[in-house]
């Protein structure tokens, strides 16, 4: 079994329903899951916000956040995670921004990605958790590494998400 249909039936089994806010990935990560037959009633929706003003005006990214912390930082990455849960009945999101070829403007490596899942716990409460990773190859190598890394640590986190709520 791929790492992709792994994530997907867990999505499924553990009755999860993602909703994905991607600006690198471009919705890699949505694509991923639905790849997978018989997992659609895992997968909500996917936001691609590539664009700056996407991230602002769709998913409610607050200007102060990127101008502090830049594009490709964790706290845009929480951000965007909340904006896109925010908009659904998902109950876990996936957010990533980052750079896959080149360096960024504000000297991010290529590479470089920043993530965000965010599980809603009942109402009002959420658990968040946020990684950067760097990944190495071409544009599109990296795009899937980070896709796919993505996907890899859904069960890693809602094991601790739950933990967060039996400690509550």
């Amino acid at each position: 079994m791929t790492p992709y249909e792994e994530a997907a039936r867990y999505l499924v089994r553990h009755g999860l329903r993602l909703a994905t806010a991607e600006s690198c990935t471009a919705g890699l990560i949505a694509a991923r899951v639905a790849d997978v037959p018989g997992c659609g009633q895992g997968l909500r929706c996917a936001v691609v916000a590539y664009a700056p003003e996407i991230k602002e005006n769709v998913l409610r990214v607050p200007h102060e956040t990127i101008r502090r912390h830049g594009l490709t930082s964790e706290a845009v990455s929480l951000a965007m995670a909340h904006g896109v849960l925010d908009m659904t009945d998902a109950n876990l999101a996936i957010a990533n921004t980052g750079t896959a070829d080149g360096r960024a403007d504000d000297g991010t490596p290529a590479g470089t990605q920043c993530f965000a899942w965010v599980f809603r716990c009942g109402p009002g409460k959420t658990v968040e958790f946020a990684e950067t990773r760097r990944f190495s190859g071409e544009r599109n190598e990296v795009r899937e590494a980070a896709a796919e890394f993505a996907l890899a640590r859904i069960a890693h986190y809602h094991a601790q998400c739950q933990r967060a709520l039996e400690a509550r």
